[in-house]
C-alpha cells in the first residue's frame, strides 16, 4: 500500500481502534523515517485505577515501524511483526508519547542481512514517555525481514 506521508497519517487517525482508544499520530515525517504517537487518558481507555490501559499502550506503537519499513523498503521485501513484549514501569494519568525513528543504519543493516534473500528479524526497543518525559513503558519489537525473491 503505497500512500503520501500525509494520507497515511490521516489514515491512522481515522483507524476506529485509534478512535476507540484515544491515539493520534501528530507528526509522520516526509521521509517516513519519523513518527510522533500520543494519547491521553479518557474514559474510555483508562483501566480500574483510571490510568492508562496496557493493551492501549501498546497499541499506540504497535504497526508504525512495520508500517514505515514497508513504505521505505517497497514492495520488494516481506515485512512482519513477529514479536513484542511491553514492561510497564510506571502508571500514569498524563498524556503520553512516543517518538519512533528509522536511521540509516537500520535500513542498511536490513538491506545487507538480506542480500542473498535470508530472513533478517531486527529487534527495536520503543519508549513510551509521559509529558514530562518520564520514561512510562517500553516495548520490545522484533520485525521479520526478507527480500522477496526475484521474478524470473
Amino acid at each position: 500500500m503505497k500512500l503520501s506521508p500525509k494520507s497515511m497519517k490521516r489514515f491512522l487517525n481515522l483507524y476506529p481502534p485509534y478512535i476507540g482508544s484515544g491515539i493520534k499520530i501528530t507528526y509522520l515525517s516526509e521521509d517516513w523515517r519519523e513518527l510522533h504517537v500520543a494519547m491521553s487518558v479518557r474514559w474510555y481507555n483508562r483501566n480500574a485505577v483510571n490510568t492508562h490501559f496496557g493493551g492501549s499502550l501498546y497499541s499506540m506503537v504497535d504497526p508504525h515501524l512495520m508500517l514505515l519499513f514497508m513504505q521505505l523498503l517497497g514492495k520488494d521485501y516481506f515485512i512482519w511483526d513477529k514479536a513484542a513484549d511491553i514492561e510497564f514501569i510506571k502508571a500514569t494519568r498524563k498524556a503520553v508519547k512516543c517518538v519512533i525513528k528509522i536511521s540509516d543504519k537500520d535500513l542498511e543493516l536490513i538491506k545487507q542481512h538480506t542480500q542473498a534473500g535470508d530472513k533478517y528479524l531486527p529487534k527495536f526497543c520503543l519508549e513510551i514517555k509521559d509529558e514530562t518525559g518520564e520514561v512510562i513503558a517500553k516495548v520490545n519489537k522484533t520485525l521479520y525481514v526478507k527480500r522477496k525473491p526475484a521474478k524470473l
